[in-house]
């Protein structure tokens, strides 16, 4: 079974984040600017929530609130799910699709150490298919 920490290792441990007390348009801006479409929120090195481009649309824009002056504590997903280095890709998966989520922040040793997100989980899948399929390909040719 292909773990979490497999899929970090393959992606990188980058970790994008704001703070509760930034704005959305900063979060945003930080989305925009990294091609991500979730970020972290981090206080006092704890995670305390996690935002998404959608819940900014749903949120802030669909309301008519202004993203320049709405802070992230307002609009951010309290107490997220996260899974840990441990975890598989099959448990989080099953876990993006009960809770209907893309993303998942990974925790280690309580320390936040990245985030993966369903397309990250994917890719490794397919690069362990495509592994797995070279090498039976090779056995099969007796070289």
């Amino acid at each position: 079974m292909t773990t979490v920490q497999k899929c970090i290792s393959a992606k990188g441990s980058k970790i994008y984040s704001v703070s509760s007390t930034d704005t959305v348009h900063n979060a945003l801006q930080l989305m925009r600017d990294n091609r991500i479409r979730s970020v972290m929120v981090i206080d006092s090195k704890k995670l305390v929530g996690i935002i998404s481009q959608g819940d900014c649309a749903i949120k802030v824009l669909l309301p008519g609130k202004n993203a320049a002056s709405t802070v992230v504590a307002s609009v951010m997903t309290t107490n997220p799910l996260t899974v840990t280095f441990e975890n598989t890709l099959s448990e989080c998966m099953a876990i993006m699709d009960l809770k209907r989520i893309r993303h998942l922040p990974v925790v280690n040793n309580g320390d936040v150490a990245g985030l993966i997100s369903i397309g990250d989980i994917v890719k490794t899948l397919m690069s362990d298919q495509d592994s797995q399929i070279k090498f039976l390909e090779i056995y099969i040719r007796g070289h």
